[in-house]
């Protein structure tokens, strides 16, 4: 991989500070490099190399230069095409550094229901109810809900970046995976997954945005919706693997795996996950340019934001904008409560899916977690749809110049709220021990053809709509259906049995489920047919 990967990466940016600048070092520190005149004090009437000021750089001066704001000169690439400038990254590069964001979301979201396979086992062992058993998977994803509202302004801050909230959080979430492991009753793994759910919060709270980081405009969907294979394939690796540890040495080892993987995550992202967040990689340079220039008036963007932003404003855009923008701005209220719906089904399948695999087509608990395949190939499925659907009506039409409003995703995602239905009802009256097992499994990727489309296009429809407070539009959002996701598997046992017909143990849950997505198609035929008025009298709206 390129040397900027590893020089700044985690351990990069360590191996650099511990040397005094000599290991790794940056074309600034380099004795070719030019400086540009903007960044002399006092200007020259040439560019002057770096050997020319190595004395003037380390004499101590007498009279510290005035950091005025009149006199402040921003940095900026040195160019169009500088090369430091992570939207001119090779394209291999940025594939490979998708692949890894989306490397470190799958190996902490598999963490949320990696365990379910062996709740049986755990009320056993604790002589604990289903609900209780359950509450783990539950408090773990409401972590991952709380987490970016603090985690995502950190990673927005110049002096903090992306890669350093990546890689702290990932090692505290490792080293809680040994006590979950070793949780000696309910309460202590309840609260063990309610801290490590926040800790693996950062890859959903900043993953979005590190792809934003080195994508262009018109490439920005296909980004994230690659990025996004990882966000909704990882829940669903979970019971897979789980299942295989639950059947043959016990639920313990699904934490143990957790312990393997995420450190192995760590290992790997620690030396080749480089910083791409440009206010902070800017930040880094202005900081090189002032020791080596002695001037103290060159400053980064990100060190002037840091500087006009009071606590009061922080702490608003951090704790009430989220919440606010969600309760009264009804186009991010109605999608929240759609996408919300949408992942709370999946979640409540960890407790449907016993229910159909075990009970009525006696699988064993190896064979119900393969049944999960299902899901990722609906995601694949929906991602060779959506992917050259949003390049021809997007991404094409944003290189040649052309104006596209948000609405512009929603036909796809009409398509993808008629899919969810489909699967649901598929799933429900398929279940039958009178049918194939493969019927419940095929409604379950086509349930998951549409929840990938809806994912994706009602997050670039938020993502275009409201632009100005994005980071807040999220982070409402990961909250809202966190939240709600969490507490549905609570009560999916329940629904599913108080539900049941002898013949179709899931078919009336299924549908009661099926009707409101029935209803929620609505929500995106609404914005297609309204959108620009919503959008012209919204005042958090960038349209």
């Amino acid at each position: 991989m390129h040397f900027r990967f590893i020089r700044d990466s985690f351990w990069g940016r360590l191996a650099y500070h511990l040397s005094s600048h000599r290991v790794f070092s940056h074309p600034e520190e380099h004795k070719d490099y030019v400086i540009s005149e903007k960044y002399l004090f006092p200007p020259s009437s040439s560019d002057v190399s770096k050997e020319s000021l190595v004395e003037a750089a380390d004499t101590p001066k007498s009279e510290p230069f005035t950091s005025g704001t009149s006199n402040r000169i921003v940095v900026d690439w040195d160019g169009d095409d500088d090369p430091e400038n992570p939207y001119n990254w090779p394209v291999y590069q940025k594939i490979f550094f998708i692949f890894e964001i989306a490397f470190l979301t799958t190996s902490v979201y598999m963490a949320s229901a990696i365990y379910t396979p062996g709740i049986d086992e755990i009320m056993s062992e604790w002589g604990i109810s289903r609900v209780q058993a359950t509450l783990p998977l539950s408090l773990f994803v409401i972590g991952y809900g709380i987490g970016p509202m603090v985690l995502s302004p950190f990673s927005e801050n110049a002096t903090i970046g992306r890669t350093s909230i990546y890689i702290i959080t990932l090692f505290i979430f490792f080293i809680l995976q040994i006590p979950t492991a070793l949780a000696p009753n309910i309460a202590s793994l309840c609260v063990l997954r309610l801290i490590g759910g926040f800790f693996a919060s950062a890859a959903l709270a900043t993953g979005g945005a590190s792809v934003g980081d080195m994508v262009r405009l018109p490439y920005i969907p296909i980004g994230l919706g690659g990025w996004s294979l990882g966000t909704v394939c990882g829940p669903s690796l979970g019971p897979l693997v789980g299942s295989i540890f639950a059947q043959l040495v016990g639920w313990r080892w699904t934490f143990w795996f957790m312990v393997i993987l995420s450190g192995a995550s760590f290992l790997v992202l620690s030396f080749l996950l480089p910083e791409s967040y440009g206010h902070t990689l800017l930040y880094r340079k202005a900081q090189r340019l002032r020791a080596l220039t002695q001037n103290e008036n060159i400053i980064s963007a990100g060190e002037i934001e840091n500087m006009n932003v009071t606590t009061k404003e922080m702490v608003v855009k951090t704790l009430w904008r989220p919440i606010e923008i969600s309760l009264f701005e009804p186009v991010v209220l109605l999608i929240n409560i759609y996408i919300a719906m949408v992942y709370s089904v999946m979640y409540l399948w960890f407790e449907a899916f016993p229910i159909v695999f075990l009970e009525i087509y006696h699988f064993n608990l190896i064979e119900m977690g393969v049944s999960y395949v299902g899901v990722m190939v609906g995601v694949l499925i929906a991602g060779m749809i959506y992917l050259p659907i949003t390049y021809k009506s997007f991404s094409l039409k944003i290189i040649a110049g052309e104006e596209v409003a948000p609405e512009v995703f929603l036909p796809v995602a009409i398509f993808g709220s008629v899919c969810m239905p489909i699967g649901l009802f598929i799933f429900g009256w398929s279940a039958t021990p009178s049918a194939h097992w493969i019927g419940p499994i095929i409604g379950t990727a086509i349930f998951c053809v549409g929840a990938f489309i809806i994912f994706q296009t009602l997050f670039n429809y938020l993502s275009f709509s409201f632009w100005k407070y994005i980071a807040s539009v999220f982070a409402g959002n990961v909250l809202f259906r966190s939240v709600l996701a969490g507490v549905f598997p609570l009560f999916g046992a329940p629904l599913f049995n108080n539900l049941a017909t002898e013949k179709y143990p899931v078919a009336w849950g299924s549908s009661l489920l099926a009707f409101i997505c029935v209803g929620m198609i609505a929500i995106p035929v609404l914005f297609y047919m309204k959108g620009p008025a919503f959008r012209t009298r919204s005042k958090y709206s960038g349209n």
